[in-house]
């Protein structure tokens, strides 16, 4: 005996909704196999479920095409942060420099090793870090760093920035998506609950597989059992060589 499955995903809770909509719409209340009621009820809830999944889709889709280009920008600060380090610990193994003005960056004055940029958190620090630090070291009079400059280090790191604090607000907005359609879920599978039931109500006087037959012009889905699967292809088998002979 097959049994009734609800939708379990919002694309089939919309198909689900959206069929209960339109058999409302065709159908007098007289013909119609649920409650005007209930009707009603998809009629006013089936534009706001439609709207939060447009919403979560769309929100989701420009997060991850503005991602790429956020990706390119990350590379490219967390590179020539990179390299402006690597300039001032050569310069310091050339003995131009005197291993101090690595304090200047926020770095021990005898660490040469390159501090971790493998997050977010990481980059937004050291760049701030080193435009600061070489800000104060050249108002003190030292010779500015060059290959690369801190001015071109800090094009980078300000065009990571803008797209840094872009992509948290994209993601603020998917989370608010995400969010509403979840609220709105619950309410979704009441309704195609009460629908579904009441279907089923009004054909439960004629035989289960008219029942079931006329549940599904509905949207009704029902499914057999894998049991039951086998069971059925075992009959069609045994029909098919009936036939044959």
């Amino acid at each position: 005996m097959p049994y009734r499955r609800l939708p379990n995903t919002d694309s089939s809770r919309l198909k689900a909704l959206t069929i209960a909509l339109e058999k409302g719409k065709k159908l007098t209340p007289m013909d119609l196999a649920f409650k005007q009621g209930t009707f009603q009820r998809v009629r006013s809830f089936l534009p706001k479920w439609k709207n939060a999944i447009l919403e979560h889709k769309t929100t989701y889709e420009i997060q991850i095409k503005n991602n790429k280009e956020y990706l390119k920008k990350i590379k490219k600060a967390k590179l020539y942060i990179s390299h402006f380090i690597q300039v001032v610990n050569m310069a310091i193994v050339r003995g131009e420099m005197q291993e101090s003005v690595r304090e200047f960056y926020g770095i021990e004055k005898e660490n040469n090793r390159l501090p971790s940029l493998g997050t977010e958190a990481d980059v937004v620090e050291w760049g701030k870090k080193i435009i600061e630090g070489e800000a104060k070291r050249k108002m003190r009079g030292n010779t500015p760093v060059t290959n690369p400059t801190i001015a071109v280090v800090k094009v980078h790191y300000d065009n990571f920035i803008e797209s840094y604090n872009f992509q948290k607000m994209l993601q603020k907005n998917h989370s608010r998506a995400l969010t509403s359609l979840a609220d709105l879920r619950n309410d979704s599978d009441e309704i195609i609950l009460s629908v579904w039931n009441e279907v089923e109500e009004s054909f439960s006087d004629i035989p289960d597989d008219l029942k079931r037959e006329e549940a599904q012009k509905y949207g009704l889905v029902y499914v057999y059992r894998k049991n039951e699967i086998g069971q059925i292809s075992l009959l069609k088998d045994n029909e098919s060589r009936i036939f044959n002979f």
